[in-house]
C-alpha cells in the first residue's frame, strides 16, 4: 500500500486497532468491497468486542464463523438484522447507504448524538438515497464520517471498500474518543 494513498492512514489505524484486518499478512486490497459479516465485526471490535447475550443463529451464519459473534451482537442490539426470512445475508457486499444505516444504528447503541442532520440537497443523486437510509446519510455526513464521491455525487447504491470502510472508521474512532 503507498504510504502517500488518501487510505494510508486510516487503514493504518484501523488494522493497528484490530478493526479490519488485511486480506494477507502484506496486503490490505483497499479497493476490496465490504461484507455484512466485515462490517458488523469491526464495529463490534470497536464497542469490545461484548458477548452476545444469546447466540441468536441465522440459517446462514453457523456458529462457527468467525463472524458469528459479531452477527449475533448486531441482531441483538439492533445494530444489523437479517432479511426477515431468518437469514442475515454475511457475504452480501454494502453500499454506501447500507454502511451509512449501520452506522447510524451503531452510534445510537452506543449512545452518541445522532441529531445532527446535513442539507443533502446539493448532491444531484439525492434521490438514489433509499428512504431508509435518509435520515442515516444525512447524519453521516454532518457526523464528517461520509463525504461525497465527488462535490455532487454521494453514490449511495455504489459498494463500499475497504478502503473507504477503513476511513470512515477512524473517523468514527476520532469523532467520537474511541
Amino acid at each position: 500500500m503507498p504510504q502517500n494513498a488518501w487510505y494510508a492512514a486510516a487503514v493504518n489505524e484501523v488494522v493497528d486497532a484490530g478493526l479490519l484486518s488485511g486480506t494477507s499478512a502484506t496486503t490490505f486490497q483497499p479497493s476490496g468491497k465490504v461484507t455484512r459479516a466485515m462490517t458488523v465485526t469491526a464495529l463490534w471490535r470497536l464497542a469490545g468486542s461484548p458477548a452476545p447475550k444469546s447466540s441468536q443463529s441465522f440459517s446462514d451464519v453457523p456458529s462457527d464463523a468467525w463472524y458469528s459473534q459479531a452477527v449475533a451482537w448486531a441482531a441483538e442490539t439492533g445494530v444489523a438484522s437479517g432479511n426477515g426470512k431468518g437469514a442475515f445475508q454475511p457475504g452480501n457486499l454494502v453500499t454506501r447507504e447500507q454502511l451509512a444505516a449501520i452506522l447510524y444504528r451503531f452510534a445510537q447503541h452506543m449512545g452518541y448524538d445522532t441529531e445532527g442532520q446535513a442539507d443533502l440537497s446539493g448532491f444531484t443523486d439525492l434521490a438514489q438515497v433509499s428512504t431508509y437510509a435518509r435520515e442515516a446519510m444525512a447524519w453521516c455526513v454532518d457526523a464528517g464520517l461520509l463525504s461525497g464521491t465527488s462535490p455532487t455525487t454521494l453514490s449511495p447504491r455504489g459498494q463500499a471498500t475497504r478502503a473507504q470502510t477503513a476511513a470512515v472508521l477512524m473517523r468514527l474512532c476520532q469523532g467520537y474518543g474511541m
